[in-house]
């Protein structure tokens, strides 16, 4: 029997630990928040605090300027990221149930194939000349979907891995007795207790399409396709080229111009999202603990 006073001490030791890791992962976004609402001169002077002396709306009201070109960003970027990751989830969740069969024929072989793309690619020039010349992507919605994020070796493992271990082989035995399809198993019994780990996929593959503007650097010219990461990065550069001209040309107007606290403020706005959405997909992490039992 456990002693109920060693037992407390132990918790209240967890606790005081696992508060103090919480407040270590807080405090950056609470900072990061702080310093995109600070004053420009007080960010410059004082540097970053979590109490600053002056508080200012001006980098918010910078990138609002624009207000239609940003809503437009984040219907793309949303758009994107909604195809992108459903494309994604269905394409690995598909091949990770095929190489977790184990009596496919080949599936060593399809494995390591798999496997290898992990470890080299042909580098970026040549892809940048496939997607370019043959596939012809270039300035198309496809260019910010379909390199480098469509089809993922890792989560493909990830995947054939957690049907492996995690979905006992009784399951199947008894689908196959049935008269249950391979597509009828996948549909009606891998999906369903495949749920946490597509999840989990699901919610990487989100944050790098909402992430990325790569894609959009080497690919996308019309300003109509920028997702909101490439937008905002693009105004970072022209408050680069104004801050520089302005020091050139001695321009004290477009020196006052908030960088510091629009970069912040820019790097929430993007945050934002993710931060909302992830309390919502939390609880599907844990449910790949229960997974494991033969269920009636």
């Amino acid at each position: 029997m456990i002693n109920s006073k060693t037992f407390k001490r132990h918790q209240i030791l967890v606790n005081i630990v696992m508060t103090i890791v919480t407040v270590i992962m807080i405090a950056p976004l609470v900072l990061l928040f702080i310093a995109s609402i600070s004053s420009e001169q007080t960010l410059l002077v004082n540097g970053y605090s979590f109490f600053p002396k002056e508080l200012s709306l001006d980098a918010y009201r910078y990138i609002l300027t624009n207000r239609q070109t940003v809503l437009r960003a984040y219907g793309m970027t949303i758009l994107v990221t909604a195809i992108g990751t459903a494309v994604n989830l269905l394409l690995s969740a598909t091949l990770g149930y095929v190489l977790s069969v184990r009596n496919l024929p080949f599936r060593n072989a399809i494995s390591f194939y798999v496997f290898f793309t992990m470890l080299f690619n042909g580098g970026l020039v040549p892809s940048y000349l496939m997607w370019t010349n043959t596939f012809h992507i270039q300035n198309t919605i496809w260019a910010l979907i379909v390199p480098n994020f469509l089809l993922s070796a890792m989560n493909v493992i990830l995947i054939r891995t957690y049907y492996a271990t995690s979905i006992p082989e009784a399951i199947y035995e008894s689908a196959q007795i049935d008269g249950a399809s391979y597509f009828k198993v996948f549909s009606s019994i891998v999906l369903p207790l495949g749920k946490p780990i597509l999840v989990t996929v699901g919610l990487f593959t989100g944050v790098s399409y909402w992430n990325d503007w790569t894609n959009g650097l080497y690919y996308v010219n019309n300003s109509k396709l920028f997702t909101i990461q490439i937008l905002l990065n693009k105004m970072i550069q022209d408050l680069q080229a104004l801050q520089a001209n302005a020091s050139t040309a001695g321009n004290a107007a477009t020196l006052q111009i908030p960088t510091v606290s629009v970069r912040m403020a820019i790097a929430f706005v993007a945050l934002l999202p993710i931060l909302v959405v992830y309390p919502f997909l939390q609880k599907y992490f844990a449910e790949g603990i229960a997974v494991g039992a033969v269920k009636g």
